[in-house]
C-alpha cells in the first residue's frame, strides 16, 4: 500500500511494537529516500545495566530501510515485496541515553535496485545504520540486507 510519508511518519509512530519499545520516527522526507529515528530511553527499554535494551535497537532499526524501499518502488508503479533477509547488531557502546539514527538510501542504491528488479526481479543488499547516543558517540551498528522482488518479473530466458 502506497501511502504519504507523513501519513506513515504517524503510522511507525503509533505502530505497537515501536511505540511500546519508544521507537519514534522524528522525519520521513517526503520522496522516501531518508528517515531520522529516536529511541527514547525509558523504563519500558531499559536494561539491568541502565542502558538501552538490545532488542529495542534491533527492533527499531529492522523495518526502516525495506518500508522506505517498498515505498520508493511503489510510487514507481513496481508491485514488489520487501523485507529485511538478514541483520546483524554489533554493540560498540551501551547505550545510557536516548539514541539516534538516519536513513539515506541514494539514487545509486535506487538506480542499481532498479536494475536489477529489471533484469532479475530481485534486489539483495545489506545497508548500514549507525546509532548515536546524545553525545554523537558511536553505540550501534546494524546491517539490514534488504530484499527486494518484483512480483510482476518474467523471466524471458525460460
Amino acid at each position: 500500500m502506497s501511502i504519504g510519508a507523513s501519513a506513515l511518519k504517524w503510522a511507525l509512530r503509533f505502530y505497537p511494537p515501536m511505540f511500546l519499545q519508544r521507537v519514534w520516527v522524528q522525519d520521513i522526507a517526503k520522496d522516501f529516500r531518508s528517515a531520522s529515528v529516536k529511541l527514547n530511553k525509558s523504563l519500558l527499554n531499559r536494561n539491568y545495566n541502565n542502558s538501552i535494551f538490545g532488542g529495542t535497537i534491533f527492533a527499531a532499526a529492522d523495518p526502516f530501510y525495506p518500508v522506505l524501499f517498498y515505498q520508493i518502488f511503489t510510487k514507481k508503479g513496481y508491485k514488489v515485496i520487501v523485507w529485511s533477509k538478514s541483520a546483524e547488531i554489533q554493540f560498540i557502546k551501551p547505550g545510557a541515553t536516548d539514541l539516534f539514527f538516519a536513513i539515506n538510501i541514494s539514487e545509486t542504491d535506487i538506480a542499481d535496485a532498479e536494475q536489477l528488479l529489471l533484469n532479475e526481479g530481485k534486489f539483495v543488499k545489506p545497508f548500514l545504520i549507525e546509532v548515536f547516543n546524545t553525545s554523537g558517540e558511536l553505540c550501534v551498528t546494524v546491517s539490514i540486507e534488504v530484499y527486494i522482488r518484483d512480483l510482476n518479473f518474467i523471466n524471458a530466458t525460460t
